[in-house]
């Protein structure tokens, strides 16, 4: 493992920190070798996140770009639309000048997408590729190709494949003229660092109570201690260009809430997106190159779209709906993510914990299916691209069609993680579990003071749902672990069940290994297995078809046939072994006061399940305790 310091040291030679200064004359043969430095902010942008990697599913034939991966899931298909826009901003046309607006549920992941982009222009500019120059006398860090003529910028196109677009800033055009006597050559030039917190390439602006907020927050202001110096408000030294708009040159504007601000802000906003210029009172239209990202609530968000006078503002939005997550695998990575956040020192969280609570997140987004049979459990695990009967993938996508607000409603990972937490810093408490997890859900839901009676009691409802699904991974935890080698007796019981199949089907007889004996396909044993998951004795042909058919296509691909990927094939070997053995069980766990061979039997459970399974004694020893309940309680 690497100590601190090869860390720290790893990093800084992935950085490329030096410092460049020189003359605008020394930085023009630069951009002819890499004409990539006068990249307008979309491209810059777009390939900010290619430069992690891209990836292309080859079911889908989509992109997948790594720069989300660790921080962004479930939102795939809200991800592909703002990659959409970034791709078609950064070969320059007209959807560069759009804001993009994202509006979807609280913790739904705006934000955190948000945060990452800015971060990542921050890292980005200071990698050799991303390395970007700017005046070195200007407010608003600007490409100083702007200060080749527009005269020449035809022939600069055409003979070195370098467009030129914008126009210099007051500041800038001043000092050509005073301070540089026209002689564009001595114009200093340096490279920059993108970096939020010093506010050079990344602004961003909160609209707070309309009456006290002044539009200088987004458009800088005059300086006076300044206008006796120059003697005019007009002079572009008597004025601070350090508006969020102006800082965020070059770079990227984050607008929070931005359909709560006031119109004056959003005129502002108007003609920074099509235009590319900022208009204050005293100066000509200052020209500036950033992506605008904003994000919002859908209620704000209806509003606003139904309202005829800002249809002027609809037209220059790009909106990408973000709704919450579906996907119940991406819903446990959402928890594990936010929890690695918090110190939660030597407290346990038991398997399948974030499991169950994931589920019943992703139940609540969830509409009652239009589809007969179709309930929310299976569609929770269609979601999740699980094989469920009756269904395939391929249906997903008309499910999804027939239920239009699917994650735009329901419980948010923040008050997910809210409970979770409530209850791991509960005096006492070395370890949660699921049950844990769930009740302390239940006490959030009881006392929250947003939701109606109705929505608490739907709610309580999918808890339930959540617990019946807990209660059969809980059983089978507990028969897993008192099989010395479950997946070896699994597969020897599969094996032998795929060769009766077999010979039924080619009318062969099997033949006995030791007394070389033939014998017909055991008919009671292929029975035995199949009745586990309910198919008929009309339909047993169709079944063992199915599974020899699936069997042969895996054969031809790899040789590999797994049987965890055909549902009830699945839960029918496991039905079949555990029955096999469900009465020891039952009556080792069951038993209050276990006879030594029990005891020993006992702590045997105890032992793989925290070796094999993740368990601490604690929470293997409760989950035994509630086994037992569950097999009390069955006939």
């Amino acid at each position: 493992m690497k100590n601190i310091y090869e860390l720290i040291d790893s990093y800084r030679q992935s950085q490329d920190l030096e410092d460049w200064e020189g003359t605008f004359k020394e930085y023009l043969p630069m951009v002819i070798e890499n004409p990539k430095l006068t990249r307008l902010a979309h491209e810059r942008m777009y390939d900010m996140i290619k430069s992690y990697g891209v990836k292309v599913d080859q079911e889908t034939e989509t992109e997948k770009y790594k720069f989300f991966e660790e921080e962004l899931f479930g939102i795939e298909e809200s991800l592909a639309h703002v990659m959409e826009y970034f791709k078609a901003s950064a070969v320059g046309s007209d959807v560069s000048k759009r804001i993009l607006l994202l509006y979807g549920p609280p913790s739904s992941g705006k934000s955190q997408l948000l945060i990452l982009l800015k971060r990542g222009l921050e890292s980005y500019s200071r990698t050799k590729e991303g390395a970007i120059y700017g005046i070195a006398d200007c407010p608003q860090h600007e490409d100083p190709m702007h200060l080749i003529p527009h005269d020449l910028r035809r022939k600069m196109l055409q003979e070195y494949g370098i467009k030129v677009e914008g126009e210099l800033c007051p500041v800038c055009s001043l000092n050509i003229k005073e301070k540089y006597e026209n002689d564009i050559y001595r114009v200093p030039v340096k490279r920059f660092f993108m970096s939020e917190k010093d506010r050079v390439g990344i602004g961003t602006f909160v609209p707070s109570d309309p009456k006290s907020q002044d539009i200088s927050e987004l458009v800088g202001s005059i300086d006076l201690a300044r206008i006796g110096e120059y003697g005019a408000e007009s002079d572009p030294r008597a004025y601070r260009f350090d508006g969020e708009l102006n800082i965020a040159n070059r770079g990227m504007m984050e607008f929070i809430e931005m359909l709560k601000a006031d119109e004056k802000f959003l005129y502002v906003l108007l003609t920074l997106a099509q235009e590319k210029n900022i208009k204050t009172g005293r100066f000509p239209l200052i020209y500036a190159d950033e992506c605008v990202i904003s994000h919002t609530n859908e209620a704000e968000f209806s509003e606003f779209m139904g309202d005829k006078k800002s249809e002027a503002l609809h037209d220059r939005m790009i909106v990408v709906k973000v709704p919450y997550n579906l996907r119940q695998a991406e819903e446990v990575k959402i928890y594990h993510k936010l929890l690695s956040h918090s110190n939660l020192g030597e407290v346990h969280i038991a398997p399948h914990t974030l499991e169950v609570v994931s589920m019943f997140s992703i139940m609540t987004r969830l509409e009652e299916s239009k589809i007969a049979g179709l309930t929310r459990i299976k569609k929770m695990r269609l979601y999740n691209g699980e094989t469920v009967e009756g269904f395939r993938q391929d249906d997903v996508r008309r499910i999804k069609s027939m239920s239009e607000r699917e994650g735009m409603d329901g419980i948010s990972p923040r008050f997910i993680i809210n409970r979770l937490s409530a209850s791991l810093i509960k005096p006492g408490v070395c370890c949660i579990n699921p049950i844990d997890a769930l009740r302390a859900i239940k006490e959030g839901l009881e006392t929250s003071s947003a939701l109606t009676r109705d929505q608490k009691e739907h709610y309580t409802n999918l808890i339930a749902d959540a617990r019946k699904e807990y209660d059969q991974i809980a059983k089978n935890q507990v028969q897993k672990a008192f099989f010395i080698s479950f997946e070896k007796e699994i597969q020897t019981l599969l094996n032998n069940y795929l060769d009766h199949v077999e010979a039924y089907l080619e009318g062969k007889k099997l033949i006995d290994s030791i007394t070389g004996e033939e014998y017909s396909a055991d008919e009671r044993l292929m029975r035995s297995i199949e009745e586990k998951v309910q198919v008929s004795e009309g339909g047993k042909d169709a079944f063992r078809n199915e599974i020899f058919r699936k069997v042969a296509i895996a054969a031809r691909r790899d040789g590999n046939f797994d049987y965890t990927k055909h549902e009830k094939l699945h839960s029918a070997l496991e039905k079949q072994l555990f029955e096999e053995r469900r009465d020891t069980i039952k009556l080792t766990v069951s038993s209050r006061n276990p006879d030594p061979e029990q005891l020993v039997k006992l702590n045997e459970v105890v032992d793989t399940l925290v070796q094999r399974e993740g368990y601490c004694p604690e929470c293997a020893n409760e989950l035994l305790k509630y086994v037992s309940s569950l097999l009390a309680r069955e006939k």
